[in-house]
């Protein structure tokens, strides 16, 4: 007459796992970050345009006209993670060193080169 909870094992509250990606570095993620919230404050407003036209208030034509200056500021938050994303695998991009294949080839023809 035990419950359900006597026969579950126990179970930690929180486990790590290991991810397929690393994290993304800091400056591409605080751009991308404002990118979102720029982008959905512009698709906000421009659903309040819509309704305000649909309604017919006066407020829709100033709701459109910064709809459509929103547009460009969001366009450009998206341009800037991108932009941010490639200068920064530019100045910290994966540092490659040559495998064993291509470490013995150097090596052969170095002597080839000697002898």
């Amino acid at each position: 007459m035990g419950t359900a909870e006597q026969h579950m094992p126990e179970s930690e509250l929180w486990i790590d796992e290991p991810v397929a990606q690393p994290r993304m570095p800091d400056p591409v993620r605080t751009a991308a970050v404002r990118a979102v919230l720029i982008v959905s404050l512009t698709l906000i407003q421009a659903m309040v345009a819509f309704l305000c036209t649909l309604a017919g208030s006066w407020l829709a034509f100033p709701m459109v006209l910064s709809s459509v200056a929103s547009t460009v500021v969001a366009t450009w938050g998206v341009l800037d993670v991108w932009v941010t994303r490639q200068v920064w695998n530019q100045r910290h991009g994966v540092v490659s060193s040559p495998g064993s294949t291509a470490r013995r080839l150097r090596r052969e023809r170095r002597r080839a080169r000697r002898a």
